[in-house]
């Protein structure tokens, strides 16, 4: 399946995994990559040694393109991109905060630049400032969100800049691929999907609680400071909404809140710690190795591309 995102990162099918804290690792990114898709590394709150072991490991399980995430909130984001170019990985891409100081040192690294956007304007700036595609993400994603759905986001950014775009958010099977390819994509990034997989190191408690899902178990906390995010209902959200709602201060919410995401999907802990997961969950109904999963997805793609050639006549 050839697009513009395939030729880009030189992968074969235009998926990317999307980098989830704490469990996207080298072992996961490079089975993608394996699989014919694009694994990301997830940098965010972890040291520079602990992302180069993930590119040293990746690199001895596959000899296929994959990339690393920068979290631009991190203390530590001008040694994460140093590394970056010194290793040469693929591609990088960059979300919570301004990507545009880095392209110069990326782009002379020969790394490819990916930045994680929220919206139209923002989008055309990076597609003006040299970035050589975008991921917009809708609300309907899991952890930090905007408050644009993907939809809304395909509908007005596609035609907007002239570089690839990438979708995420709600996007968890084949036909969510192919209605990406209709509005115009190059290609898709997913999350929660990889998440349940087989080579993901989530403890398993976490992956079932994302199999075990119905289309209504998310909640989006962070309402009153604007700092959304998605994840699984449970006692944590309930408390933190209930926080919310009497007016506690954004320190409180703040204390309740920190370390649950290495809680919930690194320690199991799936009732106070935090399961962030997208909205389309029933899809994912079984745990799966990469290559199965990318396998079905494209083959799903293919058949609603089909399906639709009936409204071409």
């Amino acid at each position: 399946m050839k697009t513009e995102l395939t030729t880009l990162l030189n992968i074969e099918y235009p998926i990317i995994q999307g980098a989830m804290a704490w469990v996207s690792d080298g072992e996961l990114a490079a089975s993608v990559s394996n699989a014919g898709g694009a694994g990301t590394i997830a940098a965010g709150g972890r040291t520079v040694d602990w992302v180069r072991e993930q590119i040293q490991i990746a690199r001895k399980i596959t000899d296929k393109p994959f990339g690393v995430n920068i979290m631009l909130m991190a203390d530590n984001r001008d040694e994460i991109v140093n590394l970056i170019c010194k290793e040469k990985v693929a591609y990088a891409t960059l979300g919570a905060g301004n990507p545009v100081p880095y392209f110069e040192k990326l782009h002379k690294a020969t790394v490819t630049v990916i930045p994680v956007v929220p919206n139209l304007r923002i989008a055309k700036k990076v597609a003006y400032e040299g970035a050589d595609a975008i991921v917009i993400e809708g609300m309907e994603a899991g952890g930090h969100v905007g408050n644009l759905t993907t939809m809304a986001l395909m509908t007005q950014v596609i035609l907007e800049v002239d570089i690839p775009v990438v979708v995420a958010g709600g996007i968890a099977d084949g036909r969510g691929l192919a209605a990406a390819l209709v509005m115009g994509a190059a290609g898709v990034q997913m999350g929660t999907r990889f998440l349940a997989s087989t080579e993901c190191n989530a403890h398993w408690k976490a992956k079932n609680k994302i199999v075990e899902a119905s289309d209504i178990d998310t909640v989006l906390t962070g309402f009153v400071h604007k700092h959304y995010v998605r994840g699984i209902r449970n006692k944590m959200t309930d408390k933190y909404l209930e926080l919310e709602k009497q007016g506690a201060s954004e320190e409180a919410l703040g204390q309740l809140f920190i370390g649950t995401n290495k809680k919930g999907v690194f320690d199991g802990d799936v009732e106070w710690g935090s399961i962030q997961a997208g909205q389309s969950l029933t899809v994912i109904d079984k745990i799966e190795p990469c290559e199965v999963l990318i396998g079905k997805i494209i083959q799903d793609a293919k058949k609603a591309l089909l399906s639709i050639q009936k409204y071409t006549t």
